[in-house]
């Protein structure tokens, strides 16, 4: 029993090591008048970083693209989100977010 929680602790451990800091650097453009609640997020101000896990630059890129997602459109203007995993840039450095996206553009 002891060998099978050691072998499945080693797994655990061995998987977690395989994960990188992957940083999501963001930045929303507020409607007008909607600034405070805009960048709340961002404890008041329009950009910021986000650490989270991911196991490869690809992942990284993936939820770099999901963030992108506008879930607040009356407030946010638009985003821009660049990426690093493990200190290096994913895709460039560059914007992942999409100008002409559908969820961008709704000010009220």
């Amino acid at each position: 029993m002891k060998s099978v929680m050691s072998g499945l602790l080693l797994l655990f451990l061995c998987a977690s090591a395989m994960a990188g800091d992957c940083v999501l650097k963001t930045t929303r453009a507020a409607c007008p008048g909607k600034e405070k609640e805009a960048y709340s997020k961002c404890n008041g101000v329009a950009s910021c970083d986000e650490t989270i896990q991911a196991d490869s630059a690809k992942e990284c890129a993936e939820k770099a693209k999901k963030s992108c997602d506008n879930s607040r459109p009356a407030m946010i203007k638009s985003k821009e989100v660049s990426a690093t995993f493990d200190g290096k840039p994913v895709e460039g450095g560059k914007n992942v977010c999409a100008a002409d996206r559908p969820d961008y553009n709704k000010c009220q």
